[in-house]
């Protein structure tokens, strides 16, 4: 077990009692909190998709399943990535929102997303990606607009399979 005096100082790191972890590598700890598909895919929609709720999520095109996203959902909340707010007219219902330590990754993801794009062919338009990583900076402000705001307009389109559009896509063009 570290203390808090052991943590990189960066910013405001919250003191939380932790589970116990395999090893003191980030790469190690972060792929404990992200290390399958799912999370970060919910990540990724509540980040650039404006989803909000569970039925947004089963909405998407990857398709996952009730039980696995329950899980994640749960898991993510427990790293502190995601909130679970009541909505403010049906306190039944729930309202998903990213964190400060969940908007924290639109890097990671915008990093993701242009190296699949360069390296695989995606259903991304090259155009968009270039013009992305051209423009890193200002995607990743208004990504974090968008999230202080609340502004669930989406920041990139659901892409679709490269069979399924026709243009040059993915790796074609980059």
């Amino acid at each position: 077990m570290h203390d808090a005096s052991d943590r990189c100082n960066l910013s405001h790191v919250p003191a939380k009692p932790k589970l116990e972890r395999r090893s003191g590598c980030p790469v190690s700890i972060s792929l404990e909190m992200l290390g399958d598909r799912w999370s970060l895919l919910i990540v990724r929609d509540l980040m650039v998709r404006g989803y909000r709720t569970f039925k947004d999520f089963q909405g998407s095109s990857e398709k996952i399943a009730t039980n696995i996203l329950a899980d994640r959902l749960k898991k993510l909340e427990a790293a502190g990535i995601v909130d679970a707010e009541p909505e403010k007219t049906d306190r039944r219902r729930v309202n998903y929102r990213l964190t400060e330590k969940g908007i924290d990754l639109a890097p990671v993801l915008l990093d993701l997303l242009i190296w699949a794009a360069k390296h695989e062919e995606t259903g991304a338009p090259c155009a968009l990606i270039m013009d992305m990583e051209k423009n890193r900076e200002a995607v990743l402000s208004e990504a974090r607009r968008r999230w202080q705001e609340r502004d669930l307009t989406p920041l990139l389109p659901e892409f679709k399979n490269k069979k399924e559009t026709g243009s040059k896509t993915g790796r074609e063009k980059l």
